[in-house]
C-alpha cells in the first residue's frame, strides 16, 4: 500500500513531464504503426510527394489538434468577441494581447508533432522515399554517373542492394535521415533546457513559493469543482420541482454573467498585490469592483500554470 501511494505520489508530483512522455511514446508508437503498415514507397517519380506528405502531414495534424485540445486556447478566445462588441473587437489588437500566452501553447503543441518527425527520421522510411526523388539529393548522389543512376536512385527504397552501389561515396539516404533526427532531438533538448532556466530565472517568486501556488491553484480547482457540482445540481432539482409542480421558485444566489466573465480572465501577475488565482483576486477585489482588480503586470511564463491548473481540471 505504501509503494502504491509513492508512486501515486510521485506521478502526482511530475504529471507534466509523465504527460509529455505519453504523449510522445503513443506518437511515437504510432508512427511505428503507420511505417509498417500503411507507407509503402512507390519507387517512381512520385517518390518526393509520397514520402514528404507521410513526413510532415501527420506532423501537421498533430499540431491542430494540439491547439483543439489545448483548453488553455480556448479560455483565451471564448468571449473575447462578443456580438455587442463585434465592431469593437479588432483581430490584430486581440494578437498582439494574447501573443505571450500563444507562444507557450503553441511550444506545448508542438510536443507531439516533433516527436513524429524525429522518430520518423530515426526510422528512416520517410526520409528514404521522399529524398530518393529529391532533385538536389539526385544531383549530389548521382554526379557524373549519368541517367542510369537516377533511375535507380529512385529504387533504393524497395532495393537495399541499389542503395549500396549508389552511395558509395556519400552517406546513404539512411544515414542522412538519422543524422538529421539526432540533430533535431539535441535542438529541441537544448531549446527546451534554455527556455526552462529563462523563465526560471524571471520568476518574480521563488523556488518554495512556487511550489505551494502549484499546490493551491491545484486545490483550489477541486474545491471549485465540487462546489460548482453541488451549487448547479441544487439550481437543477429547483427549476425541475418548480417545472413539474407549476410552482414560482424560490431566490436562488447564483453568480451573474459578470461575475463569470470576470474569474474567466487570464491571470495577471501583480507585484504589488499578489494573488494566487482570479478567483483570489476578485473575492480580494470588492468582487471584482475595486480598480485594483483590472491591475496587473505582464503575466511571466512560469506562472502559466495558473490558468493552466484550471481549465486542465475543467476538461474543456
Amino acid at each position: 500500500m505504501d509503494k502504491l501511494r509513492g508512486a501515486l505520489d510521485f506521478c502526482i508530483r511530475h504529471q507534466t513531464i509523465l504527460g509529455y512522455s505519453i504523449v510522445s511514446l503513443l506518437t511515437a508508437a504510432s508512427e511505428q504503426i503507420f511505417s509498417s503498415v500503411v507507407f509503402k514507397c512507390p519507387c517512381s517519380s512520385g517518390n518526393m510527394l509520397y514520402g514528404s506528405v507521410f513526413l510532415i502531414v501527420p506532423a501537421f495534424i498533430l499540431f491542430l489538434l494540439g491547439y483543439m485540445v489545448n483548453t488553455k486556447m480556448w479560455r483565451l478566445l471564448t468571449g473575447s468577441c462578443p456580438p455587442e462588441k463585434r465592431c469593437s473587437c479588432s483581430p490584430w489588437g486581440t494578437c498582439t494581447r494574447y501573443c505571450l500566452v500563444l507562444v507557450p501553447v503553441t511550444a506545448r503543441t508542438l510536443v507531439a508533432p516533433l516527436t513524429w518527425i524525429a522518430v520518423a527520421l530515426l526510422r528512416a522510411n520517410f526520409y528514404e522515399c521522399a529524398a530518393s526523388g529529391n532533385s538536389l539529393i539526385k544531383n549530389l548522389m548521382c554526379k557524373d554517373k549519368g541517367e542510369e543512376c537516377h533511375k535507380l536512385l529512385v529504387r533504393i527504397p524497395c532495393d537495399e542492394k541499389v542503395s549500396e552501389k549508389i552511395s558509395s561515396e556519400f552517406l546513404s539516404l539512411q544515414a542522412q535521415s538519422q543524422l538529421i533526427g539526432w540533430l533535431l532531438i539535441t535542438s529541441i533538448m537544448t531549446v527546451a533546457l534554455i527556455s526552462t532556466c529563462v523563465s526560471r530565472c524571471y520568476s518574480p517568486v521563488s523556488y518554495l513559493q512556487l511550489k505551494f501556488w502549484k499546490i493551491y491553484s491545484k486545490k483550489e480547482q477541486e474545491l471549485f469543482e465540487i462546489k460548482a457540482k453541488e451549487h448547479a445540481t441544487r439550481l437543477a432539482e429547483m427549476n425541475t420541482k418548480c417545472f413539474f409542480e407549476a410552482t414560482d421558485p424560490a431566490p436562488f444566489q447564483t453568480p451573474t454573467n459578470e461575475d463569470w466573465r470576470k474569474i474567466s480572465f487570464l491571470y495577471t501577475f501583480n507585484s504589488q498585490e499578489q494573488y494566487y488565482s482570479m478567483i483570489h483576486k476578485y473575492v480580494n477585489t470588492n468582487r471584482g469592483n475595486s480598480v485594483r482588480f483590472g491591475q496587473g503586470d505582464q503575466n511571466p511564463p512560469v506562472l502559466g500554470f495558473v490558468d493552466e491548473a484550471s481549465t486542465d481540471e475543467a476538461g474543456f
